[in-house]
């Protein structure tokens, strides 16, 4: 195994057999010599313990490659930002490809017509903190998708 590409799931995140089960995967990938990528795109849950100190986020990806360990690459971000790019870790000396979310999400969202089928006037669940509450009824407003 060259590298492991983890995104989260609700189950991860949330107290339980799933969450342990995770976290017992994530240590033995941890103390291995594989990569070890964990996108969460997940508001709601208790996120993944990350060594340091940080400011509050919404959103992260971890990019631990095996060799640089215990240090790691750390790409926080919130609703208001786009997702960054972020490279996947191979094998030595070969390159690494630059992955990027976001435009794989523009082109799904738009290709599966989504903005047909979500009602943009319902609020998100997990609730968004005010100052994102109003930033989005703004922004689903500039787009066209709220009145």
């Amino acid at each position: 195994m060259i590298t492991t590409l983890e995104i989260l799931s609700p189950k991860n995140k949330r107290s339980g057999v799933g969450r342990s089960t995770y976290e017992r995967k994530r240590q033995q990938i941890l103390a291995s010599d594989t990569h070890f990528v964990e996108i969460d795109l997940l508001r709601g849950g208790t996120p993944m313990p990350l060594l340091g100190e940080f400011a509050p986020m919404s959103y992260y990806i971890l990019v631990s490659r095996s060799h640089q360990r215990p240090l790691a690459d750390l790409y926080p971000f919130n609703l208001r930002e786009e997702i960054p790019l972020f490279s996947v870790p191979l094998m030595p000396d070969e390159p690494e490809p630059e992955v990027d979310l976001q435009t794989l999400f523009n082109s799904i969202y738009d290709r599966a017509g989504l903005d047909l089928v979500i009602d943009y006037a319902q609020p998100p669940i997990p609730a968004l903190d005010k100052d994102d509450v109003d930033w989005v009824d703004v922004w689903l407003k500039e787009k066209g998708l709220r009145s």
